[in-house]
């Protein structure tokens, strides 16, 4: 049995979440303008501060647009719209879907049209990540209590604690990078990607602290992506 992850249905669902989100948003954002203007703060402040923030907020866009585009290829648009542009992250979703696709034997360069392998797909991208929503409020006090602790008794093993914990997080995704050099040069790829974006960022680092380029920090990560995708572009029919 066949289905569309393009349909009707699932842009309808896709919609109804989004215009929740937006009514949501508009109303805390009413209620902190009004709230603002009860406690004396002056309404030019307020109105520079929404402005600055909703320009703020277009160089994320730009990586969550890419994310959802990513992704759209083989799962259509209506499940990675509501994912990443409500909770989510392009680091997260796309490990998952795939990971989820291999395991069910399905390629992420073809459209998912097994109604058994989409809604697979959905439930590991949606279950794995709302432990971080349900457990970060109740337990960030106590990591980070743990931390300070570990920092005020020894600070140098505390460093070390932080660093071990990032490095942790970023083998996980390094395990994807390397899990197919043995495949030949074409395992490659996405090796020779991630040294591109690595170079690409680090000139943006560059440009950031030597040259004084402020405005280069919010943008830094959405330029990187889409060198690295265009790399990739260029590669991949000369490689593989």
């Amino acid at each position: 049995m066949n289905f569309n992850p393009n349909s009707s249905f699932l842009y309808l669902v896709a919609v109804i979440v989004i215009l929740f989100i937006l009514a949501q948003s508009l109303f805390f954002l009413v209620r902190a303008y009004k709230r603002g203007k009860a406690i004396g703060m002056d309404a030019k402040k307020l109105r520079n501060t929404i402005t600055s923030s909703a320009i703020f907020t277009i160089a994320p866009a730009v990586s969550i647009l890419l994310g959802v585009l990513t992704l759209s290829k083989f799962l259509g648009l209506p499940l990675p719209w509501i994912r990443l542009s409500v909770i989510g992250a392009i680091t997260y979703e796309l490990p998952a879907a795939t990971s989820a696709a291999s395991a069910l034997g399905v390629s992420v360069s073809e459209n998912i049209t097994s109604p058994t392998v989409y809604s697979a797909i959905a439930w590991v991208m949606t279950l794995g990540i709302l432990p971080s929503t349900v457990l970060v409020p109740i337990l960030i006090r106590r990591i980070q209590g743990g931390l300070v602790s570990i920092r005020n008794r020894d600070s140098k093993w505390g460093d070390l604690l932080i660093t071990a914990l990032f490095m942790g997080m970023i083998s996980a995704f390094m395990g994807m990078v390397f899990s197919n050099i043995r495949k030949g040069l074409s395992g490659w790829i996405p090796i020779f990607v991630m040294l591109f974006s690595a170079v690409l960022m680090g000139v943006c680092g560059i440009l950031i602290k030597v040259l004084k380029i402020k405005w280069l920090q919010d943008y830094a990560l959405p330029i990187c992506m889409i060198g690295a995708m265009a790399f990739a572009m260029v590669i991949t029919p000369v490689i593989g």
